[in-house]
């Protein structure tokens, strides 16, 4: 009867020690803080560029549902957030002109000027 008992509480506190929750404890530093709310902004601005029309428009010529793409958007990690809002930030808004289209574009416009 004592064997019985004694491993009856020895299984007790086995189960007990590994099944209690270990809590801890943290301290959040300034740093961590503002890259948390900095990866909300980022994905706030990143599901707004999805929002607009013409996005809307390219995503459903791709074949992409806009509502798949935001929930991926909200799948992503805080670093992968951060790539893609930096590289809508660098978009450029008029298209991609390299220095020889300007080139082409201004001899095009100084031979207009000279045959009126």
């Amino acid at each position: 009867m004592k064997l019985r008992r004694f491993w009856l509480a020895a299984a007790t506190t086995v189960v007990l020690c590994v099944l209690t929750p270990l809590a801890g404890a943290a301290l959040v530093t300034t740093d961590q803080a503002i890259a948390g709310s900095m990866a909300d902004q980022e994905r706030a601005r990143v599901g707004a560029f999805l929002e607009r029309a013409d996005a809307r428009e390219r995503l459903g010529a791709l074949g992409v549902d806009p509502a798949a793409a935001q929930e991926r958007v909200a799948g992503l990690t805080d670093a992968e957030v951060h790539t893609l809002a930096g590289k809508i930030n660098s978009l450029q808004a008029g298209g991609n002109l390299s220095s020889n289209d300007v080139i082409i574009i201004l001899l095009v416009a100084i031979l207009v000027t000279l045959v009126l």
